[in-house]
């Protein structure tokens, strides 16, 4: 039955899955016919609010093509390399490969989301180059199936917002410890659950041999740069370019300040720290100026997924926002919910918002008003009410193409080749996170 589903599932993502940029597109004629029928904003208004919120993550989508072009960088520097390969060696079946990157990317992701994303991917490139008769896809969508821990982990935005002083809701709920969400016994099952779930059944939906699709292994190799000479004399200029005084002078800049600042932040992971860290320690393992930015020419071809969708999801989220269709959504969950199931239909309200608002921190502020007030009037607890939604941003991204964008580009593969595998993946966690959420306090 699982095969036959799996295979279903993967008939109709392959023939019915756009290009994650003609997903984007549709999802934008989607809100704006939603906003129209449903809020009653004219066509002029959402037309504002789609050209208003266009660019209003510009800097966020920086940010992600960083997290592709550095972690590339980090890993295709020969210290790294080798540290891939070892762990890649230590697979020595189909099976095995398949449970190592999903193990690796759930640990990964739930120490930073961004990390997890780079590092899954990578590790499954290595992981098709040493297992033969490994599905590549499956590989792929393992690696991105461990993203899913993200928002329930150490960098998960929601419980950090919470968790500071003077965040925007703190006149409602104060400020709430890490110990009530991230770590409290509910998020902490949930969490274990899922390290136990996603590598069985993502070994269990390996195909039959015959229909594994498998890559060319020469196609996985970018080419030893650190293999590269150059001849004759250097001039001044070429000096400098091969130079490895320059890279550590500069790199030891750079790392003294990452030392600085989990002297004084503690060990606090954020999406700039994480780039910060990977671009200076990929300057250093790549030793000279001109290897660093050859890596860095062979990442840039993948990220121009990234550099054209994200404005188009600002302005999908601003039409969300504006025209108040993401509060209505939520309102109407919160309308059907009672003390005992309000967890889950936050969770189910926080997954269907995240196709259309696929940013934690900025889903929060469109939720968190209309949840808290419910969670207090349903006397709900409010850590719960929180990581509900975290949750639910964090499972439809197993759906959601904008997210996967930075693995598929390290991986050359299209969103319908593993978004089929991660159907599967967002059915059964659904139940588990569901479960977890409603009887575990």
């Amino acid at each position: 039955m699982l095969k036959a589903s799996i295979s279903f599932s993967n008939r109709i993502m392959q023939r019915y899955l756009p290009d994650p940029f003609l997903f984007v597109i549709i999802l934008t004629f989607v809100v704006f016919a939603f906003g129209l029928v449903f809020t009653g904003s004219s066509p002029v208004q959402m037309v504002q609010y789609f050209g208003e919120g266009f660019w209003s993550l510009l800097a966020f989508s920086m940010q992600m093509v960083l997290v592709l072009v550095t972690g590339y960088v980090l890993a295709s520097s020969p210290l790294f390399k080798k540290g891939l390969r070892f762990l890649a060696a230590r697979a020595k079946t189909p099976g095995q490969a398949i449970v190592y990157v999903t193990l690796v990317s759930l640990l990964a992701s739930w120490i930073n989301w961004g990390f997890g994303l780079v590092i899954g991917a990578l590790y499954a490139k290595e992981l098709a180059k040493k297992v033969e008769k490994v599905d590549y896809r499956l590989l792929i969508a393992s690696a991105y199936s461990g993203f899913l821990v993200w928002h329930g982990g150490l960098a998960g935005s929601i419980p950090l917002t919470i968790a500071t002083p003077d965040h925007f809701t703190a006149d409602l709920i104060g400020t709430i410890s890490t110990k009530e969400t991230i770590f409290s016994l509910f998020n902490l099952v949930i969490v274990a659950s899922l390290f136990i779930l996603l590598p069985l059944i993502n070994y269990f939906m390996s195909p039959a041999e015959e229909e594994r699709v498998q890559i060319d292994r020469t196609l996985l190799e970018e080419g030893n740069l650190h293999a590269a000479t150059v001849e004759g004399d250097l001039t001044p200029a070429e000096r400098l370019e091969n130079s490895r005084v320059i890279s550590m002078i500069i790199s030891f800049v750079g790392l003294a300040y990452l030392v600085y600042y989990f002297v004084n932040a503690g060990f606090e992971l954020n999406l700039n720290i994480v780039n910060f860290g990977f671009l200076f320690l990929g300057i250093l393992f790549h030793g000279t100026p001109r290897l660093f930015l050859e890596s860095v020419g062979n990442a840039v071809k993948g990220a121009s997924g990234i550099i054209i969708q994200f404005p188009f999801y600002a302005g999908i989220m601003g039409m969300m926002v504006a025209s108040g269709l993401a509060a209505q959504l939520s309102e109407g969950f919160v309308s059907i919910s009672n003390e005992f199931t309000f967890p889950f239909f936050a969770f189910l309200s926080a997954g269907i918002v995240n196709f259309f608002v696929p940013s934690g921190g900025g889903q929060w502020a469109v939720q968190a008003p209309i949840m808290l007030d419910a969670a207090k009037a349903l006397e709900v607890s409010v850590p719960k009410t929180a990581m509900a939604v975290a949750w639910g941003d964090a499972w439809t991204n197993m759906i959601q193409p904008f997210w996967a964008l930075p693995a598929l580009a390290i991986a050359g593969l299209k969103a319908k080749d593993i978004m089929g595998y991660c159907f599967i993946v967002l059915i059964v966690s659904g139940v588990a996170i569901s479960l977890g959420l409603v009887f575990i306090s």
